[in-house]
């Protein structure tokens, strides 16, 4: 008896490896350079030589300042956040399966600044440590109140979406009411609205990275059932899923990212809402490949933006959230017109 042939060892064609040198390896170069850029400008621009210097505390004490006290903890918190947006955004348009999802839109981000908020109202000189948890919860909060809206025996994407739409609204009109009534003092609330990393350092960064790195790592470990719960309810629960677990653990997850980000740089928006479409373009709709990847191009989109909002008008500077909706919003439009 003759056995049957082995079937043929399939390996990757050369426009398939260049593809996947492309979707990975431009992002990358794309954040290393704006790590790069953004060590190297500001108020007082350093050669490249001056930047290693810095970083190696072989320059003077000027540029060891400039360099590793002010800049890098500063780029690092942005790549932080940049990372938490985009991965928040997609785990939020995988559960909605809406295109315009997003932790702004959905009001995670505003749960979390109302709960800064209320801090900064109670005590002005609040300290990082306490605000990290405290935006945390809001946002965490702001999903429960989300996820309980739309729960009617079980959970629908639209509902979950309109909800979201809803309860943002609610959250910053109560932010606003809270500025408007507060005192001199409580001022301070204003920079989580507008959203900015300026003064930020070390310190902020060692409270945030925690909740920055759970987030990401239990969204990537969502990966695989979200690529299942995006076959629909019906086709993911025979195919053994846990849809309404995968649901809550996918929202709360985006919740964390999103308070995360909140309490190192505010309300910024639109990042969670582009970055998804930009790593879907790239590598499609396969949540392994694309949590990471919208990761790394968040991380270097609000590099760029904070390194914009640095420079554009220097000695000042702008809000990085002006920056990311003026990069967002024309984007939201478009897929308004798109999708609709």
């Amino acid at each position: 008896m003759i056995a049957p042939a082995a079937a043929p060892r399939t390996t990757p064609t050369r426009p398939r490896i260049a593809r996947d040198v492309m979707a990975w390896g431009v992002p990358v170069a794309l954040l290393v350079a704006a790590v790069l850029l953004a060590l190297m400008f500001g108020a007082t621009s350093l050669s490249p030589a001056r930047v290693v210097d810095g970083l190696l505390d072989r320059g003077t004490p000027l540029d060891r300042t400039i360099v590793y006290e002010i800049r890098l903890p500063r780029v690092l918190l942005a790549l932080a956040v940049g990372a938490s947006l985009a991965a928040s955004g997609t785990l939020l348009q995988g559960v909605t399966r809406n295109p315009l999802a997003d932790p702004h839109v959905l009001g995670l981000t505003a749960a979390g600044a109302l709960g800064v908020s209320i801090a900064i109202k109670i005590s002005a000189d609040i300290p990082q440590p306490v605000l990290a948890p405290v935006a945390a919860m809001g946002a965490f909060s702001g999903a429960a109140l989300v996820y309980g809206m739309s729960w009617r025996g079980g959970v629908s994407p639209v509902r979950l979406a309109l909800s979201g739409v809803a309860v943002a609204a609610l959250f910053t009109s109560g932010i606003t009411t809270l500025l408007v009534t507060s005192n001199l003092s409580t001022q301070n609330a204003l920079a989580w609205l507008a959203g900015g990393l300026f003064g930020r350092g070390w310190d902020d960064l060692h409270v945030t990275w925690p909740y920055v790195a759970g987030g990401l790592l239990a969204a990537v470990l969502l990966s695989r059932s979200m690529n299942i719960l995006a076959l629909g309810d019906e086709p993911a629960r025979s195919l053994g899923l846990s849809v309404e677990r995968t649901r809550v653990l996918a929202v709360a997850t985006a919740a964390l990212l999103a308070g995360a980000s909140v309490s190192a740089a505010g309300m910024v928006a639109f990042v969670g809402l582009v970055i998804p479409h930009a790593g879907r373009f790239l590598v499609g709709d396969d949540h392994r490949k694309l949590i990471p990847l919208s990761a790394i191009l968040g991380a270097a989109l609000v590099i760029y933006a904070d390194l914009f909002a640095r420079v554009v008008v220097a000695p000042t500077e702008i809000p990085l959230g002006i920056v990311t909706a003026a990069v967002g919003a024309p984007f939201l439009l478009y897929l308004v017109r798109s999708k609709t």
